[in-house]
């Protein structure tokens, strides 16, 4: 069949610029058996990362295009000046130009449906990515609510619908409850309990105060500085320097612990990674130089004392992510918040809402408690739906086997999550800027562990000197030539694990240290920096574990790895290549 003959077949769209964001397409064809979308390169032979960006436009035409959700998206890849069909790779279909026409036809030939309709291809509320967490918070504070997906709002709506049956249970009979929301990393919490806190269903639910006015329905509180920093950045056009909307918890306990006789003005206490909450000795150093601060309470213990001052009801939702405790005070656990229930004033005023699985830490307590699995959030949407990155990281980390790792990277790769490798800083930078360059949106950033005490003689400056000097808010927000050039696409600037918790990028280059090697086919953290406190630290190896499993799961749509050239680090190169990172050439 002849070109002019076949484009009479399909629909064409030419330069689609994605929705909400500043990628574009070069072409798109709409057939009866699914949607084409091509990339071309002007060079004979593709990079790992051409391949990678076409594989992001598949990717992300099935999870978050309408018209896509039921049909096949086939990612092509067109080098200008190669002939012929050349491989498949990642979902990647590469072939020269001379052949698109027979490519065409060919999968058009095994379509048995209408071709989606152009009009309703092109419609503006078609293409909804699912936002960042910054994108969300600005998205809250200017209009109210956050976009919805389709796909991911099917993971986080029961949760949303069952927290909302709570609070206005709460205010209906005068209670005070506890919620906890457990969820594997990137499955939602943060974008839950924002919506809580923005939700309108709490405008009517305030109690009046003895000073006339009613208080405000809610507030999230989060312990992490780094993201309160870069929320604050991100809002403060907003008014107030995006205080208003999200508030540290250090300033919180500050504010209301040194007088008994100051009521919060929320019923809703939103408390982000409410598992890291800080136990009493840690809150006593935090606050030493407080004036009328007097220690002896955890974190969990003053906000239940604040929530008690709150009239007639409360609710404190606590977002609760496992296994990423990683700051000295924070290995208690969720059990803190059971303990400061049964040490309130009144603990036969307070229920417990927890997921099944949370049950077992409180079963030996008299406090009321009722279990429900909408409050367990078991599916990954911060990585674009593969569902499995917690799982392998989690293997990875366990030592679990080697082929079943493999396997699971191998699905994640179909999935367009994209494992790379490398022990050349260079290959791995030019990587990100290969696969970014015509998406200034895009962030993509440096990050390593802080317990490392060798990357620094190869350039990763996460000495603890070099990282204080970061500004979160330029490093997670700025583009790639705003003024200061402080922005992490310069890859120069580092972040540890304190600095990217609870935090996202598209892509992150981890620098791996060797405070976390792999030594007779076991991990071994016995060249890690010692902690400053370290009578205080339960399990230094549990927490080296915590941070790579916060750095291992920063990136949104990649993780690639710098393994430095040392001899130590031979086995940890070779553990993670056999267990799916591609090695970058």
């Amino acid at each position: 069949m002849q070109t002019t003959d076949l484009a009479q077949k399909y629909d064409t769209i030419l330069e689609y610029e994605l929705p909400m964001e500043s990628r574009r397409t070069d072409a798109i064809f709409l057939t009866s058996a699914g949607v084409i979308v091509i990339e071309l390169k002007g060079k004979s032979n593709p990079s790992r990362a051409d391949i990678d960006q076409a594989a992001a436009y598949g990717r992300d035409l099935r999870c978050y295009h309408r018209e896509c959700h039921n049909r096949p998206v086939h990612a092509v890849l067109v080098p200008t000046r190669a002939k012929g069909y050349m491989f498949q790779k990642s979902g990647v279909h590469v072939l020269g130009p001379d052949v698109i026409d027979k490519f065409v036809d060919d999968i058009r030939m095994k379509g048995g449906q209408e071709p989606i309709d152009r009009n309703s291809f092109l419609s503006a509320d078609a293409y909804c990515p699912l936002p960042t967490i910054v994108e969300a918070a600005r998205e809250l504070m200017m209009s109210g609510s956050i976009r919805t997906i389709h796909r991911a709002r099917a993971a986080t709506e029961p949760a949303l619908e069952e927290i909302s049956r709570i609070i206005h249970e709460a205010a209906l009979t005068k209670t005070r409850r506890l919620v906890l929301l457990t969820g594997v990393p990137g499955a939602g919490k943060t974008l839950v309990g924002l919506q809580v806190v923005h939700a309108h269903f709490l405008d009517d639910l305030s109690i009046p105060r003895a000073d006339g006015n009613s208080g405000t329905p809610a507030v999230y509180l989060s312990g992490n500085g780094p993201l309160v920093q870069v929320l604050q950045y991100e809002l403060k056009s907003a008014g107030g320097g995006g205080r208003t909307f999200v508030r540290g918890v250090k300033d919180y306990v500050k504010r209301y612990s040194t007088r008994a006789d100051l009521v919060p003005p929320e019923h809703v206490l939103v408390f982000d990674e409410a598992q890291r909450a800080f136990d009493a000795d840690q809150v006593r150093e935090k606050h030493s130089n407080t004036p009328g601060f007097e220690g002896g309470k955890s974190e969990p213990e003053h906000f239940i004392e604040f929530a008690e001052r709150i009239p007639e009801w409360c609710v404190v939702v606590g977002l609760i992510g496992g296994g990423q405790e990683i700051h000295i005070g924070e290995e208690a656990g969720i059990v803190q918040w059971l303990q400061a229930i049964e040490g309130s004033a009144d603990p036969s005023a307070w229920t417990i809402h927890m997921p099944p699985e949370a049950k077992p830490a409180f079963a030996d307590s008299q406090v009321k408690q009722t279990a429900s699995p909408a409050l367990n959030l078991d599916t990954e949407i911060r990585f674009h739906l593969a569902s499995e990155l917690h799982d392998f990281v989690a293997d990875l980390l366990d030592s679990r086997d080697i082929e079943s790792n493999r396997e699971r990277a191998l699905r994640l790769e179909a999935d367009g999550y994209h494992l790379r490798i490398t022990r050349d800083l260079n290959v791995a930078k030019s990587y990100l800027r290969e696969r970014y360059g015509e998406d200034p949106d895009a962030r993509f950033g440096l990050i390593a562990s802080s317990k490392d005490k060798d990357l620094t003689r190869f350039g990763i400056l996460n000495d603890f000197q070099s990282t204080k000097r970061v500004r979160f808010g330029p490093w997670y927000g700025d583009r790639e030539d705003d003024e200061g050039h402080f922005s992490c696409r310069h890859l120069d600037a580092c972040i540890t694990e304190f600095g990217a918790q609870g935090l996202e990028l598209d892509a992150v280059l981890l620098a791996w240290g060797t405070d976390l090697l792999r030594e007779d086919g076991a991990w071994s953290n016995e060249r890690a920096r010692g902690y400053r406190n370290s009578s205080r630290i339960k399990d230094a190896f549990q927490l080296r574990l915590n941070a790579y499993r916060v750095l291992l799961t920063r990136g949104r749509d990649a993780t690639v790895v710098f393994v430095p050239q040392l001899e130590l680090l031979d086995d940890t190169f070779n553990y993670l290549v056999d267990s799916g990172f591609l090695p970058l050439a």
